[in-house]
């Protein structure tokens, strides 16, 4: 049987990253890195089952048997996050949208279509991969 997915949603805030579950309320994370955010969110799932098992309450019905966790961050928060790393100029050159349209997602003006993200998030991937493959 395949594993259930379930989806976190990873929130920028002034400070630190706040990440909820979609899928069972109550169960959030929060660090001062991506990093650390994740671990938050994947330890209250365990402290929430160990909680429902010891005290004798039903564990919710997403988190019994095989699940994985998938994170997920909108694209404004995305491009936050990574403005000192990525470029604008950089992104263009990765995804084909130019640097003003790419301004605008970045700060909220406006949101992206789906095949915009689609576009963004393919990118992403294809240098990751290409990065994976080099050995220095």
């Amino acid at each position: 049987m395949k594993p259930r997915h379930l989806t976190a949603v990873i929130e920028t805030t002034e400070n630190n990253y706040g990440a909820y579950l979609k899928e069972v309320d109550g169960i959030v994370g929060i660090g001062k890195t991506l990093g650390e955010v994740k671990q938050s969110l994947l330890d209250s799932i365990e402290i929430l089952i160990e909680e429902c098992e010891k005290n004798g309450y039903e564990i919710p019905e997403e988190l019994l048997g095989d699940y994985v966790v998938d994170f997920k961050m909108d694209v404004q928060s995305f491009l936050s996050v990574y403005a000192g790393i990525l470029t604008k100029a950089g992104l263009e050159r990765l995804t084909g949208i130019n640097q003003k349209q790419l301004w605008h997602y970045a700060n909220g003006k406006v949101t992206p279509r789906r095949a915009q993200v689609e576009k963004i998030e393919n990118a992403l991937h294809q240098l990751g991969n290409e990065l994976l493959s080099i050995h220095l």
